[in-house]
């Protein structure tokens, strides 16, 4: 019964997630694109919860939902003023809009589809205990195969230059 349930949980979070990621893509108004942001980080801490890595969902809730999103929050009511709508655009940008999603959208499906998971007799997953915290750290920073420093150092880039551009945005005005 309560896998039962840990499945019935992951697909209201699921798409809790794709229902609001959708909506903070294509809300007007920008702070309730944050809004709905904020529920996708708060929904993902929820997946991490559901495979006991509890380490990784606090940091999900404190460093995304708690800092990162908070300071887009405040560059939001700094930069605009009450009922900013953002514009509509170009039929040409939603058309590629859509194509670049239905593209990833296939990419992902063909790479989980030729993917053989092989998870089966991993105890983490099955929900039997926690995973070490030195191996999460040791897996964040490594350099090696299966390792991911090269992609924590990619999103940092990519959060200072949202920074640099919000600071930009609100020189224009």
């Amino acid at each position: 019964m309560e896998g039962i349930a840990q499945i019935v949980i992951f697909y209201i979070l699921a798409v809790a997630i794709v229902a609001c990621s959708i909506m903070a893509v294509t809300s007007r108004r920008i702070f309730r694109a944050a809004v709905y942001l904020l529920v996708v980080l708060l929904c993902t801490a929820g997946l991490y919860l559901l495979l006991n890595y509890h380490f990784l969902a606090v940091v999900q809730l404190s460093v995304y939902a708690g800092g990162i999103l908070i300071l887009f929050i405040f560059a939001i009511l700094l930069t605009s003023a009450k009922g900013d709508r953002t514009e509509p655009h170009d039929k040409r940008r939603v058309v590629s809009g859509v194509l670049t999603a239905l593209a990833g959208l296939g990419i992902t499906s063909w790479a989980t589809v030729k993917h053989q998971f092989l998870y089966g007799n991993n105890p983490t997953v099955l929900g039997d205990h926690e995973t070490n915290m030195k191996v999460v750290g040791e897996t964040l920073m490594g350099t090696g195969k299966y390792e991911y420093l090269l992609s924590f150092e990619a999103l940092s880039i990519l959060l200072l230059i949202c920074a640099v551009g919000g600071i930009l945005i609100a020189r224009k005005r």
